[in-house]
């Protein structure tokens, strides 16, 4: 979405679902829309932000968004895959990555998927010392049976230890973080150094620092940590071991405002201040951006089903909560959306700001999506549009109350300004949720 028009732009594709009645409020009372020349412009300003200089393989973190017509189209766009999951390696291999494109995180692997990946030629990222010695296992197995090398590109997760940002859920590299090998513990350092030395197939490293609430300058000083310990590896072993850095992802997101900033120009301005090396040609790259792909170019619209007032506050009650918003409801400090206001034909509501809250479905007290939010007086009928919701959210749902899963719909405007929908998940019906109940 361009940010000069971005507003009049998702008026304009919600008017569009309303008339095509993807959005109405008997059958159709919640649905997601991503915008899907909003991720192509994405993506081409991720891979122009990176010199033509190095060799950089970015890779879309399955778990911002999962849908298998989602990871095609990034695929189309010249992505590979993070997966984090046998479901998400699944989706990805569905979506058509070759195995050489995708990358598997997790740091509860099982020695099945490791076999299968492994086995498949994935890119693995060992998250502690025990998987480390569970794929020294399952590579001797192999070697004993087929004799051939591991296909796969194999490395370690470190935790650099920088600290964390100001989410403190999302920062991943704190000194007690449940993610990678803590580089600065007590050993830890020598004992990654000498397995290394041990195994000539371990040739990344993988470093994330964290992604929403984490600055830039954070997530730059624990990859300058990451590709210190490669070239360490690199002089003790006395040889060009590490030839890879998979430097995550991470990029936090922007939700004040249509603005897309930090950009990855921003991001790219850091990593050279504060690790040089990777721009040197020395190291292959890996990314693994997610959020900051797809968050801004998506929204989710939910009608109003009823309103109220309660002890004086006005009361919207709509059918997008915690089931869609799961972060949202239970973490409203650090995860709050903007949220507009709009008539039952899609168009922007008008009138006078009033302070009111905005209700989900679900059947607890904290299902809110606001307080008080000012916003033009919503009346049964109207539609709430949550803003930057193409990450997570309707792609991840979660079942409370047996709430059906909405539909989501990728989007395209000609340049007539016509709008084209394609459905990427079909709305769950009740029969749906039987199946997935046991019945």
């Amino acid at each position: 979405m361009m940010n000069s028009s971005a507003g009049e732009r998702r008026e304009h594709i919600l008017r569009a679902a309303v008339r095509d009645r993807l959005v109405e409020p008997e059958s159709a009372v919640l649905a997601a829309f991503v915008d899907l020349d909003g991720v192509a412009a994405s993506v081409a300003a991720l891979h122009k932000a990176f010199p033509d200089s190095v060799d950089v393989l970015h890779t879309f973190a399955a778990k911002a968004n999962c849908l298998v017509p989602v990871l095609e189209e990034v695929r189309k766009l010249g992505m590979g895959c993070e997966v984090a999951s046998a479901g998400e390696l699944a989706q990805a291999l569905a979506a058509g990555f070759a195995p050489e494109q995708i990358v598997y995180d997790s740091p509860a692997k099982t020695r099945s998927d490791l076999r299968q990946a492994l086995d498949l030629g994935v890119a693995v990222n060992a998250d502690n010392f025990q998987e480390l010695a569970r794929i020294d296992e399952i590579l001797a197995a192999r070697a004993s049976t087929t004799g051939s090398a591991p296909a796969s590109r194999i490395g370690v997760r470190l935790n650099p230890q920088v600290g964390g940002g100001g989410i403190a859920e999302m920062s991943t590299a704190t000194a007690t973080s449940k993610f990678g090998i803590a580089l600065e513990d007590d050993g830890n350092r020598q004992r990654l150094l000498d397995a290394y030395r041990e195994r000539p197939w371990l040739t990344w490293v993988h470093a994330h620092v964290g992604s929403q609430g984490c600055p830039l300058d954070l997530i730059a000083q624990g990859i300058a940590k990451a590709v210190a310990f490669a070239e360490e590896v690199n002089s003790t072993c006395g040889r060009r071991q590490v030839t890879g850095i998979d430097i995550g992802g991470g990029l936090p997101v922007n939700f004040a405002d249509d603005e897309s900033t930090p950009g990855f120009d921003d991001y790219v301005a850091a990593l050279r201040a504060h690790a040089p090396a990777l721009f040197t040609g020395a190291y292959r790259i890996v990314t693994e951006f997610g959020r900051s792909l797809l968050a801004k170019n998506g929204f989710t619209a939910a009608c109003v089903e009823y309103t109220k007032v309660s002890g004086g506050r006005p009361i919207a009650i709509t059918h997008a909560g915690a089931q869609v918003a799961t972060r949202t409801v239970f973490m409203p400090a650090a995860w709050p959306l903007r949220l507009t206001a709009h008539s039952p034909d899609g168009t922007l509501k008008q009138g006078e700001p009033v302070p009111q809250d905005i209700a989900g479905p679900c059947c607890f007290a904290g299902d809110l999506l606001a307080e008080a939010r000012p916003l033009p007086r919503l009346a049964p009928g109207d539609i709430v549009a949550l803003l930057d919701t193409g990450a997570y959210y309707s792609s991840t749902p979660f079942h409370y109350n047996s709430l059906p899963d909405p539909a989501v719909h990728g989007v395209r405007v000609d340049p007539d300004g016509h709008v084209h929908f394609r459905t990427l998940r079909q709305a769950e019906t009740i029969r749906d949720v039987l199946a997935r109940t046991g019945r």
